[in-house]
């Protein structure tokens, strides 16, 4: 669908011509004229498929139809610095021709920038974009006015409430008009959105599309691995690839992170990494080279996996197998974004392969298992016969006898997953 048939202000489509789109994406075609039309909604759609346009653009066009005041209108909620930084980024591009004004408010920042959120908390900049945990600290002080929000955004909800923001989304609401309209966008829905949408929500417009399942122009593929492999087997798939200009790494864990860096350094290129150990300000610098290019191979924990967009992105590698099911799509959504195509490799280790199963099902899906290159060595051999769900005695014991019990069975009882 073309955006001119989504009855857009002309201003606005001036905008998405400007900045290059063309077709509206289903979420976008579903979800546009359900915002237009006054309704709440909950939408459910993979990374990747232009969820941010789609509540961005209605809400602006509403915003060109008022007259401009020194008021705060629109409040988006996003889980981390990195999305707010973004959307915020994409507010200012769509509304270059608007005068719409706005700001993103999140932690990490200098004393002259608490300053700065203050103030356009003050003055009543239009819309807000904000991390729970720094928007309650403003609204803590006693300063911030939310008497003339229309729009409540939740972005990421899913994500927001995995990272315990729970408690802080609804002491937010309180301070909001109960006359709103709200909006929440989710990767998932598990049951702790669908209780949170009865909440907040009132006879919402529920839009579902492409639920965990990864977007069609990734080429998936896997390596089994001993975990002293998959360092040179990187090195081995990308180096001798020079078209190849920029390639996400996926680590589980921090520490991780560096080790990879320090696997990977290159004379020929740049290899960086990026967790929450950075200051905000090197995260920033460190996105800004991989998106320019000036950075080959980004290694970077699960903080990049969900709503940052990083267009062109040729490979994403998963080093670890990740823990959730649902995470190994968004870690692969940061490729083939927007219709476009990429390669998505994942190495598994033997402890990890029951997990990955898991992930195959998920998808429904059986990823293909490439051959090791003969330099490397053997691989190890799939198996899930020692990696199926660990084993629970079925017998209960009473609370004060289970530790004498767990001693005379040896210790062998293992922990669940």
């Amino acid at each position: 669908m073309n955006f001119k048939e989504l009855n857009l202000s002309e201003t606005l489509l001036e905008a998405i011509s400007f900045m290059g789109f063309e077709e509206a994406t289903p979420i976008q075609e579903k979800a546009i004229p359900a915002i237009l039309d006054n309704k709440d909604l909950i939408a459910c759609a993979q990374t990747g498929t232009g969820k941010t346009a789609a509540f961005i653009l209605p809400v602006l066009n509403t915003l060109l139809e008022e007259k401009k005041g020194q008021q705060t209108k629109v409040l988006v909620i996003v889980p981390t610095r990195e999305l707010a930084i973004q959307i915020d980024q994409q507010i200012q591009g769509f509304s270059y021709f608007t005068n719409a004004e706005s700001i993103a408010i999140y932690g990490g920042g200098t004393g002259s920038e608490w300053d700065q959120q203050k103030r356009a908390l003050t003055s009543g900049t239009e819309i807000i974009v904000a991390t729970p945990g720094k928007l309650i600290s403003h609204l803590n002080m006693g300063y911030v006015k939310f008497d003339h929000i229309k729009y409540l955004i939740l972005d990421e909800a899913d994500r927001m409430l995995d990272m315990g923001f729970h408690e802080d989304i609804q002491k937010i609401i309180t301070y909001l008009p109960k006359e709103r309209q709200t909006l929440m966008f989710s990767a998932t829905m598990p049951f702790k959105i669908k209780q949170l949408a009865k909440k907040i929500l009132k006879n919402p417009v529920e839009i579902t599309i492409g639920l965990s399942k990864p977007a069609e122009g990734v080429l998936q593929g896997a390596y089994l691995t001993y975990e002293n492999q998959k360092i040179p087997l990187i090195n081995n798939l990308i180096s001798d690839k020079p078209e190849v200009k920029s390639i996400l790494i996926f680590s589980s864990t921090k520490k991780k992170v560096s080790d990879i860096v320090r696997g990977l350094r290159n004379k020929n290129y740049r290899v960086e990494g990026i967790s929450s150990d950075l200051e905000q300000k090197q995260r920033e610098e460190v996105l800004r080279a991989f998106r320019s290019k000036q950075i080959r191979v980004l290694v970077a924990t699960d903080v990049l996996s969900r709503g940052i967009d990083i267009k062109d992105i040729d490979i994403v590698i998963n080093y670890d197998v990740p823990g959730d099911a649902e995470d190994y799509v968004h870690r692969i959504g940061r490729t083939a974004r927007a219709a476009s195509t990429g390669l998505a490799i994942t190495l598994i280790n033997s402890d990890d392969m029951y997990k990955f199963h898991r992930i195959e099902m998920l998808i429904e899906n059986e990823v293909m298992k490439l051959p090791l290159p003969a330099e490397l060595g053997d691989s190890p051999k799939w198996s899930l016969k020692n990696n199926k769900r660990p084993f629970v005695h079925k017998k209960r014991y009473p609370a004060k006898n289970r530790k004498s019990n767990y001693r005379k069975s040896g210790g062998n009882q293992r922990k669940r997953d």
